[in-house]
């Protein structure tokens, strides 16, 4: 192999599309960052003095920021890599400004100061999704369920990923991790912005299935390295050398799916060199795109059938009539339509009420008597198990509307039930029973991140999906606010005063409220169980309106579009 062909092959792996999906992966594992707000929660409440419903607060700036309301638009108007550099300077300059506020090395920021910088921090998220997730989906469009799946899978896997990397770095030191969150996300994405771009290729769906199927495989060992690592921490008292051991291999097995790219990548650019050379295949190619340009040509109304708009009422109603489900929908026509406002309220529900118990896992966990060092633990089985209901919500998801033709809202409404159980598990504060409800809750919140967000792509296009991925994303902090601040925080700041008031004590100036006991939570998180079996009331609604549209082939046009593509290409290539 000759000088300009190791070049040429080094070109193709770089701007290839599988790695593309690989440095998704990584990119997506350093953004949820979010997720661990309940380790490092406590340090904000004791050393600025703020209450239960002002940490709340802050948390649900936090989720503004992770929805991003511009992020949508940004992703949508700016090529990828832009999206994600910009991402990470709202990353760093946030997070930052919060530790320097925690170590004191600033004056104490007002509570609004503190709310601006976890917004920043908290875009990190929002655009990360709105570059590597949307990017991968329409570089996969006919598996969407799986990319899906994978990326938002490792996004809810960063939480344990960032945790053992922290405990290597700075041991034991939660306020350290705000510090590690700063700058570890910013030069990860520094490094990988430039393979983030939009690739049309023919997709060959058995095919990159099964190689999606190996990418499963090589994060489900580093899923079940975690839990044993996790278990260890809780069970033996682990040295500063365990710790960046055990923070080496999680860093080694977070890299292995790269060897499945450089296969892939190298069989693609001898298959590339074999279609360029083979005259047959070139004809083979063309024959094929033939009777697909008539068929299109066939299927394309005439311009004399389209009636003429003349009035200004009736160009507004043509702007405003929804096209078939599955067809490109303008922002507007989505918005508009009633499948969105499902979607919607489904997400405020759901994914309001599973960021509610993460978010208040640290004080759920001391309310209910368990030890401090559980925190971390209870964080990590959620994030975890929140990676296995992302990827098992896309893989599960893709073969039963391929195969079986099920109504992909079928399985968030499932979802949605099996949610309200972990939640009525901390209700009723049942002893033992958070760390069953951190793996229900955790599962739930990933599979319905999933499913939604599937559903999205597929009821209203590709076209606008940053867009309208961002504003479904919208009611999540919404969702949380209402259920975090209003209704949890409200119920558990009066319970802390009862208590404070029977045993005679005075609150000192700045002083943290405390609550003791399972009534802390109990009533607050039967009023959120209520709302999530709303939600999934209104999802079965959702499962009756788009059955029919479910038992067709949803993704036909993309496999032609894609032919179409790869013949220009080889034309282009061929001089003619």
């Amino acid at each position: 192999m000759g000088g300009r062909e190791m070049k040429n092959l080094a070109v193709q792996l770089f701007l290839g599309r599988w790695f593309m999906v690989f440095s998704s992966f990584i990119v997506m594992s350093m953004a949820g960052s979010g997720y661990l707000f309940g380790i490092y929660s406590n340090n904000i409440k004791e050393v600025l003095g703020y209450d239960q419903t002002s940490l709340n607060l802050i948390s649900f700036f936090k989720e503004v920021g992770a929805v991003g309301v511009f992020s949508g638009i940004i992703g949508d108007l700016l090529p990828p890599w832009l999206v994600l550099l910009i991402g990470a300077m709202v990353n760093f300059a946030g997070y930052f400004a919060i530790w320097l506020a925690v170590t004191q090395r600033i004056c104490r920021p007002k509570l609004w100061h503190m709310c601006i910088y976890i917004f920043l921090g908290g875009n990190m998220e929002s655009l990360a999704n709105a570059s590597s997730l949307v990017t991968a989906v329409k570089n996969f469009p006919g598996g969407r369920g799986i990319i899906v799946g994978l990326l938002k899978g490792f996004m809810g896997l960063s939480g344990a990923i960032l945790t053992q990397l922290y405990l290597a770095v700075y041991g034991n030191d939660s306020v350290s991790l705000i510090l590690l969150i700063a700058w570890l996300p910013t030069a990860i994405c520094v490094l990988l912005a430039p393979t983030c771009r939009i690739i049309k290729v023919v997709e060959e769906q058995k095919k990159d299935f099964n190689i999606f199927l190996y990418f499963l495989y090589t994060s489900l060992v580093l899923v079940g390295f975690l839990t044993v690592i996790i278990i260890l921490e809780r069970s033996v008292s682990f040295s500063r050398a365990a710790y960046r051991g055990s923070a080496a291999v999680v860093l080694l097995l977070l890299c292995l799916p790269l060897a499945i790219v450089l296969k892939e990548e190298i069989n693609l650019w001898k298959s590339k060199r074999e279609s360029l050379d083979n005259a047959d295949s070139y004809h083979l190619i063309t024959t094929i795109e033939e009777p697909m340009e008539q068929s299109a040509i066939e299927s394309t109304p005439p311009l004399e059938a389209v009636s003429p708009l003349t009035t200004p009422i009736s160009r507004w109603t043509q702007m405003l009539k929804a096209p078939n489900r599955g067809e490109d929908y303008t922002i507007l026509q989505a918005l508009l339509s009633f499948d969105m406002l499902i979607l919607f309220v489904a997400t405020f529900c759901g994914i309001g009420g599973a960021l509610t118990v993460i978010d208040n896992m640290g004080q759920i966990g001391l309310s209910l008597g368990y030890p401090s060092s559980s925190q971390d633990i209870l964080l990590s089985l959620v994030s975890i198990w929140s990676f296995l209901g992302r990827v098992a919500a896309g893989f599960v998801s893709e073969i039963f509307v391929s195969k079986y033709k099920m109504p992909r809202p079928l399985m968030l409404t499932m979802i949605l039930l099996l949610s309200c159980m972990g939640h009525l598990l901390i209700a009723f504060g049942i002893p033992g029973s958070l760390y069953v409800s951190s793996v229900i809750t955790g599962f739930c919140f990933g599979a319905e991140w999933t499913l939604i967000l599937a559903i999205i792509s597929e009821l209203f296009g590709l076209k606008y999906y940053s867009s309208l991925l961002n504003f479904v994303s919208l009611a999540s902090p919404l969702g949380m606010y209402v259920l975090n601040v209003i209704v949890v925080g409200h119920l558990y700041d009066n319970e802390a005063r009862k208590q404070l008031v029977k045993s005679g004590f005075r609150r000192a100036h700045g002083e943290s409220l405390e609550c003791s006991g399972a009534q802390c939570f109990k009533l607050s998180f039967m009023i959120v169980s209520s709302l999530i079996l709303l939600g999934s009331l209104l999802s079965f609604i959702l499962v009756l309106r788009t059955r029919k549209f479910y038992r067709r082939d949803i993704y036909r046009k993309f496999r032609e579009e894609g032919i179409r593509d790869e013949t220009e290409e080889i034309r282009e290539a061929r001089g003619g």
